[in-house]
């Protein structure tokens, strides 16, 4: 009887990992199996257009907080935003992608933006990939530094950073034309 119940007991423990295994919630993988082959460093060099003015505006304010109007740094406005991106600083040039996403003032007392976007690419062999951007842009830095934390289709598994430049700002009108430097590690 005893060596019977210990048999059972054997195959039931048994039986209890076989189940757990086939529903497991993490493994490690090899990245062999998800196809990805040896990991690459590009850069990336393009101009940001960011147009809030006129009727074609790529950039809109979508909110803001009861004490935005009289912040000096317009903190709480949350902006949408559509931005080309293109080759060269003239925005005719050949358009390579757009800016989607929102930045919001984040900062009481100086402007700094909270960034959250993705650079979606619409030409050459980035085409249907994007960039995934989150992080802090002081407009008014000579240099500004922000960490890409993802990406998809071939920038699957990214990561980096991006550094913006002023190339062009309109006072009177707001708009801005930022020339971004990206580096990134990707498959």
């Amino acid at each position: 009887m005893a060596r019977t119940f210990h048999v059972l007991f054997i195959f039931l423990t048994l039986s209890s990992l076989a189940a757990s295994e086939s529903h497991r919630f993490s493994r490690i993988l090899s990245p062999s199996t998800l196809g990805l082959k040896k990991e690459k460093l590009s850069h990336l060099h393009f101009y940001f257009h960011d147009i809030v003015s006129g009727r074609n505006a790529t950039a809109v304010r979508v909110a803001e907080a009861a004490v935005t109007k009289t912040s000096p740094s317009s903190f709480g406005a949350v902006v949408m935003m559509d931005d080309p991106l293109t080759v060269l600083p003239d925005l005719s040039s050949k358009l390579v992608g757009r800016a989607q996403g929102i930045y919001a003032s984040a900062s009481l007392s100086e402007l700094g933006f909270l960034m959250v976007l993705n650079f979606a690419f619409t030409q050459g062999k980035y085409n249907g990939s994007s960039l995934s951007v989150l992080g802090r842009n002081e407009p008014f830095s000579s240099v500004r530094e922000m960490p890409i934390v993802g990406g998809c289709g071939l920038f699957r598994f990214a990561r980096g950073y991006a550094q913006a430049r002023t190339h062009k700002l309109d006072f009177k009108t707001g708009d801005a034309v930022v020339e971004y430097n990206v580096y990134v590690f990707h498959y």
